[in-house]
């Protein structure tokens, strides 16, 4: 009995369809949800999501965000995901090094707290989308 694994961000659905497990990375750890899993709802840290289907495997990169598994469906809401399995290396290479620059000037600047989580945010979510494409290619 496979499980329904619909992942949504503010822009749309992003993915939605029946498969045999998903690793999810949370707080307290990478998750694999599989059928008839307890319960749950943890927070999601930037990374990537395996998800295994009886046709294929793959890799999506996400933000930040929310996970809840009940019954046979599991849900992540999350700020960004992306299958990157497409996307150029040497595209996403660069978008790395520009937000770790940018991490690193709103570090010297006179940014608040919250602003610097904002771009510490988007340096793991492109951080993940690296990762995520080395595992998928």
């Amino acid at each position: 009995m496979p499980i329904i694994l619909e992942i949504v961000t503010p822009d749309s659905v992003v993915f939605s369809e029946e498969v045999e497990h998903v690793v999810v990375p949370t707080v307290n750890g990478k998750i694999d949800l599989l059928q008839r899993h307890i319960p749950i709802i943890d927070r999601i840290m930037p990374g990537d999501i395996k998800i295994k289907s009886k046709k294929e495997e793959k890799i999506l990169a996400v933000g930040s965000g929310f996970v809840e598994s009940y019954g046979n469906k599991v849900s992540i809401i999350t700020d960004q995901a992306m299958d990157v399995s497409n996307e150029d290396e040497q595209v996403i290479d660069e978008a790395v090094a520009r937000a770790k620059a940018s991490l690193e000037e709103g570090k010297k600047s006179n940014m608040d707290q919250a602003q610097i989580e904002l771009l510490e945010a988007a340096a793991r979510f492109e951080m993940a989308k690296k990762i995520a494409r080395k595992k998928s290619g």
